[in-house]
């Protein structure tokens, strides 16, 4: 079977060392070689249409030091366009994540700053009715734990969203499009408690501006290992693999 090619979309630093490890952790899990990745600088601009249609799919990852609430990735509007562009075509889409935050602005939802509920480190989430019937998140056991990093959340889900999971803290943690392959998750699937661990120290400085050194701590006591998401992106693959 010839190996699938999947577009990357990163709003990192060429210096963030997160870059290239995001980049390996999508390839460890759906099990491909890295360079069946390809990363695309979102701080550049998005891609053209005509670009991403040469990839089986798209992928959208985190963001070191970029807030949805803020704005402040460069090209932000013309990212969200696009993004509006590639549902409305129904290309296959998995966003991770500032990339499910992206997701929501665009579609017609909202994220807001909420570091009160903020969940950094290994969290235990809950399937909604329809994820349990969804093609991709019924690989899932109905509680599961995940991979967690973000301080800002989705006050309401774009139009039409269906609201795949929730925490005690965050009522939104995973959505689909309907009837399209596009699924987007608050949580990382394709980070290790490992990988996560190490993420939290890349960006120690970042969220020292937002804890403090007790909260910190609190945080790092939190990891948690989170086998059952590790079956999410091969699940992607398979299911756009069959469509293609």
């Amino acid at each position: 079977m010839t190996t699938p090619k999947l577009l990357l979309l990163q709003a990192r630093r060429p210096d963030d060392p997160a870059k290239q490890e995001e980049r390996a952790s999508f390839a460890a899990r759906m099990q491909l070689p890295i360079e069946a990745i390809v990363s695309h600088d979102l701080l550049q601009g998005p891609p053209s249409l005509d670009k991403v249609k040469q990839y089986q799919a798209v992928l959208i990852g985190g963001a070191g030091e970029f807030d949805v609430s803020k704005r402040n990735l460069p090209h932000f509007d013309a990212t969200q366009q696009r993004l509006r562009e590639l549902v409305d075509l129904g290309r296959p889409m998995f966003a991770s994540c500032f990339g499910f935050q992206m997701l929501v602005q665009a579609l017609g939802g909202a994220i807001i700053p909420d570091p009160d509920n903020a969940e950094v480190g290994a969290f235990e989430l809950t399937l909604t009715p329809a994820a349990q019937r969804d093609e991709l998140f019924s690989v899932l056991p109905p509680r599961f734990m995940a991979q967690l990093g973000h301080k800002e959340r989705a006050a309401f889900l774009p139009p039409g969203a269906i609201n795949l999971a929730f925490s005690d803290r965050v009522a939104y943690e995973a959505f689909r499009i309907p009837g399209k392959p596009i699924w987007a998750t608050q949580f990382h699937p394709e980070l290790t408690m490992e990988d996560n661990l190490l993420r939290f120290r890349r960006y120690l400085d970042i969220y020292a501006k937002v804890f403090t050194e007790e909260e910190i701590q609190e945080i790092l006591s939190r990891f948690r290992p989170s086998p059952e998401t590790e079956k999410l992106l091969p699940r992607f693959l398979e299911l756009i693999s069959a469509s293609h």
